[in-house]
């Protein structure tokens, strides 16, 4: 994906920071939560737990808290 980002610099041409439009800087956020989802989901699986469906998990949590 190609941002369209603009180097801020001082008047010594040192590089101060960066302007994006806020069409790229949402689109970053979207693509840095889906990269944080793969990395937890990779990090779940790696435990080699045993998992169990939703719908069996809200059925426990309901018997457990009544």
């Amino acid at each position: 994906m190609a941002f369209h980002e603009q180097i801020l610099k001082d008047n010594n041409g040192n590089e101060l920071g960066v302007f994006l439009p806020i069409s790229d800087y949402e689109k970053m956020l979207q693509q840095i939560e889906e990269l944080e989802d793969i990395k937890d989901f990779d990090e779940a699986r790696a435990k080699n737990e045993e998992t169990i469906l939703l719908k069996e998990a809200i059925k426990l949590r309901k018997r457990k808290n009544g």
